[in-house]
């Protein structure tokens, strides 16, 4: 059975994990922020029937944490999949689910689609941020019914212009280069 809730999956100490090895800049076009508003989009597109939220939340900060480079880096999918599969102990999915968060980050840049609406969601939330470099989402290219309507598409787009974080990214609170819990835990 899928989860379709909100429920936080991302934990400081995940994402302090994954920025210890890290290779770009935090706050860089492929960082942080970028992850942040893809978390947000994917959260918005998890409101269609048979979205898994909590896939789409890890695909958000695993499907670019490998890139070498802010340009071309044709392989950084599979390096964001294999830091997942090392990751696996911290990664609160079921065995089908982690399957499917793979399989998405595998895929993010090399497949136009796939057969799963939670596979679609994460492609979808990380199209819909095209415009940190300068490219406006096409209906044509995304996946979901929801992510093809006009108003989502300059609803991500609008907001893949600010470069920062939003106030509560992964129900977290940025501070600098500190992760901290908004509930203070």
């Amino acid at each position: 059975m899928n989860d379709h809730s909100n429920s936080i999956s991302i934990t400081i100490e995940l994402l302090e994990k994954i920025k210890q090895q890290y290779c770009l800049k935090w706050y860089g076009t492929h960082g942080v922020i970028h992850w942040s508003r893809v978390y947000e989009n994917g959260i918005k597109l998890a409101e269609q029937d048979g979205v898994n939220s909590n896939v789409v939340q890890f695909f958000s900060i695993f499907h670019d944490s490998r890139r070498r480079n802010e340009s071309t880096d044709n392989n950084h999918g599979n390096r964001g999949a294999q830091l997942a599969l090392e990751m696996r102990a911290d990664i609160t999915l079921s065995d089908e689910d982690f399957s499917l968060l793979i399989i998405a980050c595998r895929l993010h840049t090399s497949a136009r689609t796939h057969h799963d609406i939670t596979v679609q969601a994460c492609f979808d939330s990380d199209r819909l941020d095209l415009g940190r470099v300068g490219t406006m989402p096409d209906a044509e290219f995304l996946c979901t019914p929801m992510a093809k309507m006009p108003d989502i598409i300059e609803w991500g787009y609008n907001r893949s212009l600010i470069h920062r974080l939003p106030d509560q990214p992964f129900g977290l609170s940025m501070y600098k280069d500190r992760v901290i819990r908004l509930d203070g835990i």
